[in-house]
Order: C-alpha cells, then sequence, then structure tokens
C-alpha cells in the first residue's frame, strides 16, 4: 500500500492538472481551433470527398492551352458571348462566370453594327441562366446594389449574425440587369490563408447578398428567393437564446449553416473529368453532349491568371474549382458539420477520461496503466475518426487527448518522483547494510520503511573480535580508525555479497541478520556461508598485517573472533521514533546469537550456531558441543562449532573425526568420563585448527567430572554463567 502522504501529493498534482485541463477548454478556444482544424484537414486528406462525376457540376477552364489557341486574357466580350450561346445552346442549367466585370470592355470604344463589345454580351446573356461575379469589400466602394435575389428571413435577424460590408464592386449595371444571378466571389480563408468555411451569404451595407455557389444552384433551379432562417424562428426551440443562422433554403435545397450562414467544405481531389477547356468550347461542332442539365462554372485555371487558392487538400487549387466543388457538396449532401454540442460534450468527455486515468494510474502497475492510457488515446481518435468518417461530423480528438496525457505524464511523473524519494530514503537506510542487489528490489517495496515491524524467520550473526580493547591500547585514534575500516569492509562484504543484512556495528563487533527486508529461503546457508567467507577474510587479514609489522620490525599478535549463529522468530522493521529510526531485529533470538559469540570464548572456538541453524543448514560440517543453559535462560539450547563448509563436511578426515566426536559425547553422556577424556584426546589430534579448542576445553570438563562424584540426579548439561 502507498503512503498517505503519497496518496496526497498524487491527488494534489493530478487534480491540478485536470482543473488546468479543463480550464484550457475554456480558455483556450483560439488555440484549440488551430489545432481542429489541423486534425480535420488531415482527416480530409485521408478521406477526401469521393468525386462523382454523374452530378450536374462542370467547369469551362481558361487553361495554358485555352491562352495559347485563343490569346491572353481578359478575352473580348464577343468572344464570351460566343462562350454563351454554346453553352445555352448545350442546355447547360446555369452559366456562372467566376470573373469580375466591373470594368468596360477595353475596346469597348470600338463599336461594330452600332453596338459595343459589352452590348453584344449583354444581348448574350439576357434570357440566358447567367450567373455573374460580384465582389464584397471592406471598404465603401459601391452600394452593391445588384442582387438579383429576394430574401425571407425567419426568426432572429440574420444580418447581425454575419459579416458586416460596406459596399461591394458589382459587375457593369448593363451586364447585371441581363443576367439571372449576381453573387460575390470572395473567400474568407483562415488565418493561414487555407480555405475551409466559406459564407453562403453576406451582408453588404445592411442587405443580404449570396454568395457565387449560392447563386448557380438557385438559378439551376429557376428559384427566386432564399428563406433564411435563424434561431427563435417558429419550430426552433432556442428559449430566446440567440444562437446565429441555423439554415438557407435555395429552391429544394436546405442548407444546414453555421451562426453565420457559412459551411465547412468538403474539398475532393481534383478530377481531370470535371474540367473541358474553354478553346473546346468554343470550336465549332464540339460535342458539349455532357454540359446538357449542367451548372457550367467558367474561369480561371492557367496559373499565369494567379486565381488560386489554398484548400486542406493542396495548397493551390483554381479558385473556379473551389465554387464548383461547393455546389458539388451542396447536392451530394455530404457535408462536415461541427455540431453545437460537440464544445460542451468534448470538456464533458475530458473531464471523465482524466478523472478516469487518474484513478487508473494510481491503482495499476505502471505497466497496465500505460496500456490504459494507450488505449484511451486510441479511443479518443477511433471515435472522432468514426464520427467524420461516417457522419461527417467534426469531433475534435486533439483536446481530449492532450488533456488526458498531459493528466496521465503528471500522474506519472509525481508517482516517478515519489519512487526516487523513496529510493534515496531506501539507499540511504539500507546502502551501507545490505548488497546492492537487495537494495534494487527492496526499491521495489518502498512499504518496508514504514516505521514499525513485524515477526519473521531470521538467521541472526554476531561477531565480535577477541581482546579489542588491548589490541587498541597499541593504536592511536587514526590508526585504530585504520584498522576498523580496514577488518570491516571486507568483512561486510561477506555478508552482503550473501544477502545479509547489517543491522549495526558496535565498535569492532558486528550484527547482521538474513531474511529480511526480502525473503530468502536459503536464509541459514547464506549466514553460515557468510560466517565462513569471514574466517578466511581473518585468515588473509591476519597475513597483511604479520607481513606489515615484519617489515615495521614490531612484533604480531594474530587477531582472532567470535561468530554466533542463531535462527528463530524476531521482530524486524523500521524501530525508533518518526524522527529517527533505523532497520533492525530485536528479541530473544537476538539475545541469544550474541549469546552464543560470548560463548565462543568459554569453548575455544570462533564461530558457534544454535540447534535451528544447524536444522536449516545441514550439510556443513558441524561438531556438537552439548545442550547449554545460557545465563539468564530457563531452557537449554544444542550448539554446535562449526568446522568447515560442506565440502569439508563430505571428506574422508572429516568423517573419522566425526565419529571419534560422537563417541566422545556418548561416553560423556553415559558417565564414562576417562573414556570420554581418552577420545577426546584422539579428536584433538584430528581436528582442525577451527575446532581443536573445543577438545581442549572438554579434556579439562571430562577430567573434572571423573575426578569429582556427580549425583544420581546429574544430566549432561552445561549451565553458563557468562554472556
Amino acid at each position: 500500500m502507498r503512503k498517505a502522504s503519497e496518496a496526497r501529493l498524487y491527488a494534489l498534482t493530478t487534480t491540478t492538472a485536470c482543473l488546468l485541463a479543463l480550464l484550457a477548454g475554456v480558455v483556450g478556444a483560439p488555440t484549440r481551433a488551430v489545432m481542429q482544424d489541423l486534425v480535420f484537414d488531415q482527416y480530409q486528406r485521408w478521406k477526401p470527398r469521393p468525386y462523382a462525376f454523374d452530378q450536374p457540376v462542370r467547369v469551362v477552364a481558361v487553361d495554358d492551352e485555352s491562352l495559347k489557341r485563343l490569346g491572353q486574357w481578359p478575352w473580348r466580350r464577343e468572344r464570351l458571348a460566343a462562350l454563351v450561346e454554346a453553352l445555352k445552346n448545350a442546355g447547360a442549367a446555369a452559366i456562372v462566370f467566376d470573373f469580375l466585370f466591373a470594368e468596360k470592355d477595353r475596346d469597348d470604344a470600338a463599336a461594330t453594327a452600332g453596338q459595343t463589345p459589352d452590348d453584344v454580351f449583354a444581348h448574350a446573356i439576357d434570357g440566358a441562366p447567367v450567373v455573374l461575379g460580384s465582389f464584397v469589400s471592406d471598404t465603401p466602394v459601391g452600394a452593391g446594389g445588384s442582387a438579383k435575389a429576394g430574401f425571407v428571413t425567419a426568426g432572429d435577424d440574420a444580418t447581425k449574425f454575419l459579416t458586416p460590408s460596406p459596399g461591394a464592386l458589382a459587375p457593369l449595371s448593363q451586364l447585371a440587369q441581363h443576367a439571372a444571378g449576381v453573387g460575390f466571389l470572395n473567400w474568407r480563408p483562415d488565418a493561414d490563408r487555407v480555405v475551409r468555411r466559406v459564407p453562403l451569404i453576406l451582408s453588404v451595407d445592411g442587405a443580404l447578398h449570396p454568395s457565387l455557389a449560392m447563386e448557380a444552384l438557385r438559378v439551376a433551379q429557376g428559384a427566386s428567393t432564399y428563406i433564411v432562417k435563424s434561431s427563435n424562428a417558429s419550430g426552433e426551440t432556442a428559449f430566446g437564446e440567440v444562437y446565429g443562422v441555423l439554415s438557407i433554403r435555395n429552391g429544394d435545397l436546405t442548407i444546414q449553416t453555421g451562426p453565420s450562414g457559412d459551411v465547412r467544405v468538403y474539398f475532393a481531389r481534383p478530377d481531370p473529368r470535371r474540367s473541358i477547356p474553354a478553346w473546346k468550347v468554343l470550336t465549332p461542332g464540339a460535342d458539349l453532349s455532357d454540359l446538357k442539365g449542367a451548372i457550367v462554372f467558367f474561369g480561371a485555371s492557367a496559373a499565369t491568371l494567379s486565381d488560386i487558392v489554398a484548400t486542406p487538400l493542396t495548397p493551390s487549387m483554381p479558385g473556379v474549382e473551389a465554387h464548383a466543388q461547393i455546389v458539388e457538396q451542396l447536392l451530394s449532401g455530404q457535408t462536415l458539420t461541427r455540431p453545437d454540442w460537440a464544445p460542451s460534450a468534448e470538456w464533458m468527455a475530458t473531464a471523465v477520461i482524466c478523472a478516469a486515468l487518474v484513478a487508473t494510474t494510481w491503482a495499476l502497475a505502471p505497466q497496465f496503466a500505460a496500456l490504459v492510457f494507450a488505449a484511451v488515446i486510441a479511443a479518443i481518435v477511433a471515435a472522432s475518426w468514426f464520427a467524420f468518417s461516417r457522419a461527417g461530423l467534426l469531433i475534435e480528438p486533439t483536446y481530449p487527448a492532450f488533456s488526458a496525457a498531459a493528466v496521465y505524464f503528471t500522474g506519472v511523473s509525481t508517482l516517478y518522483a515519489v519512487k526516487r524519494h523513496q529510493e534515496r530514503e531506501i539507499r540511504s537506510a539500507f546502502g551501507r547494510f545490505v548488497s546492492p542487489a537487495v537494495v534494487a528490489r527492496l526499491a521495489e517495496m518502498p512499504g518496508a520503511l514504514e516505521l514499525g515491524g513485524l515477526q519473521r524467520q531470521l538467521t541472526l550473526l554476531f561477531c565480535d573480535i577477541r581482546s579489542f580493547t588491548t589490541i587498541s591500547e597499541g593504536f592511536n585514534a587514526s590508526e585504530l580508525t585504520h584498522f576498523l575500516n580496514e577488518y570491516l569492509t571486507p568483512m561486510t562484504d561477506a555478508i552482503l555479497d550473501r544477502l545479509g543484512t547489517v543491522d549495526k556495528y558496535m565498535g569492532d563487533a558486528i550484527m547482521a541478520f538474513w531474511n529480511a527486508p526480502l525473503d530468502d529461503s536459503d536464509h541459514a546457508r547464506h549466514a553460515v556461508e557468510s560466517a565462513l567467507a569471514m574466517r578466511q577474510t581473518l585468515v588473509s587479514l591476519n597475513e597483511g598485517w604479520r607481513k606489515r609489522a615484519e617489515a615495521e620490525g614490531r612484533s604480531f599478535k594474530p587477531v582472532r573472533f567470535g561468530i554466533g549463529l542463531n535462527t528463530g522468530e524476531c521482530c524486524v522493521g523500521n524501530l525508533g521514533s518518526l524522527r529517527r529510526f533505523d532497520y533492525s531485529a530485536i528479541g530473544d533470538e537476538v539475545n541469544v546469537a550474541s549469546r552464543l559469540e560470548g560463548a565462543c570464548k568459554i569453548f575455544q572456538v570462533d564461530m558457534i550456531g544454535s540447534e535451528p541453524t544447524r536444522a536449516e543448514a545441514p550439510d556443513f560440517a558441524w561438531l556438537e558441543i552439548d545442550s547449554v543453559l545460557l545465563k539468564n535462560k530457563t531452557q537449554p539450547v544444542g550448539l554446535y562449532a562449526l568446522a568447515g563448509d560442506a565440502a569439508v563436511a563430505a571428506s574422508d578426515e572429516f568423517a573419522e573425526l566425526s565419529r571419534v566426536h560422537s563417541a566422545m559425547l556418548a561416553a560423556y553422556r553415559d558417565r564414562d568420563f576417562a573414556g570420554a577424556v581418552s577420545m577426546a584426546k584422539e579428536a584433538a589430534a584430528r581436528a582442525p585448527d577451527a575446532v581443536r579448542g573445543l577438545y581442549s576445553y572438554n579434556l579439562r570438563r571430562f577430567s573434572q567430572l571423573a575426578e569429582t562424584a556427580q549425583d544420581p540426579d546429574w544430566r549432561p548439561l552445561i549451565a553458563l554463567d557468562e554472556k
């Protein structure tokens, strides 16, 4: 379980991240709009609107070849009149000019048969389904009174929701009065100059004006009036709220719009079947049968004429093709819609997602929390893409995704920082006392640093230098410090390398234990191996110290130690106060281990283990000492001297020693003390140096028992009156 302080810190940081993310959804609208456009543009590139050749929309293009054949633009109005006649004869439903004819023909002064070129053009368009272009301006350049259609409005005043313009450049009056329709040519690109939304109507000097595409549709249908429905119109439940323009009725088409009377264009990729070069239309006898009943846009596609717009699909689409694509979209009904409920739904979804990530990141393991985060991001993107590809709905994935990422990484960073802090605490508490491998494993279990303890089966080791007071008298303070460091460092390594934990140093003494803080099923074996390694280390140290003493011309007395090993249940954990605590073990078994270390002096051996330790590590070279009643204890404990490792235990020499030793103890327990003395002498001759002193002790003891009459209730037991 994590600490309450960790939970509070995690809750504080992630809650702050959630609140900032939700606040960003309210105040960060401009940035969100930019991100939305980038994502929705990419969606269009992945799935553009499919072009349907059977749609009645075509483009007659002033392309490079037409300029080469017919001369540079602008062409004489007589030629445009001929174009109108050709398209009218082909049965075009609407002939739409993507040009502004605001000035007279440059050759207007040269009249033929009493008619100027503009007269010829005006005559050609008279009675024909021709739509001319106007240009809405931000300056009062004209009254713009060239509208050919009427407007009927329902609900709130639509002009309040449209971008106002003081005037417009209209076609020549002699042309406008004969045209069937006049629509504005303007594009309203975004800040990055990309056309994504196009207005279908604008407010010019307080009056409504239609776009070129809307006029093309109206003229093709033979309609005369637009019906503009805004908020609070009949049948619209707005409860008095002002939302903006809702829809525009154009003939038989009802077009749902944004509040500003615009639509988001769903572009298709360029297709050569959509376009016919102008020179071909003007060629006598040309087959124009596929233009029958079509809305035909006439405009420039040649790069030199610079009528180019940037779209999500391409940075250079001819403007005339863009107008044609708007009409295609309106006819097909394949729209892109940003629902008015989308921002609120995205905000609420973000709140739910962030809360869910806060909970899962806390509750799950890091790898599973990462999988949940990845699944959440994938689900957000998938839902947004599904809405776009199946229903044309623009549901923003970036705001929920970035918010989720911010909350997730805030949570992960907090937990990581806490973990790093805990690791530093663990390394500070254990780094000098347990092996690096144990520290690394313990870092995964920071709960071990909680104040308090638990009952565990431990194997304990106490080690102390014999006659250390006498040794220390030969050193000054600096030399004594150097000696202890030189001694304690390899002794500690022998413990740490075998998964032991150094509890404390008490001058020259060492207390260590195994099976905490991490489980160690072979704790007794590892403790015995450490003790044997410490014995061998002391041999090497003594050899180095002897050579150094000889080189310095001083006498040397070998350093000896005693080690006590005991296995039993102890309380182990962080013991102390909330201000300062140490990881330690306490309990009666700790005292027993300490007494066994002291008993080494009595039994004249360097290592003694208890019966529980021997039982846990039976394959070492153990020699039974006796049942011993330690000072201040009521129950005796079986003690064993450690002669060597498993290799020693398996040797023929130890087998023979063990046989003689067992016979010695049997004679002793049968009160054959004289026989026990004889066998002790034989065992002493066979024993290695590490345990030879045990037989010296037994010789004295057996001899004393042989010389003294024993009570009938005598039993083989040694009672120690020293710690």
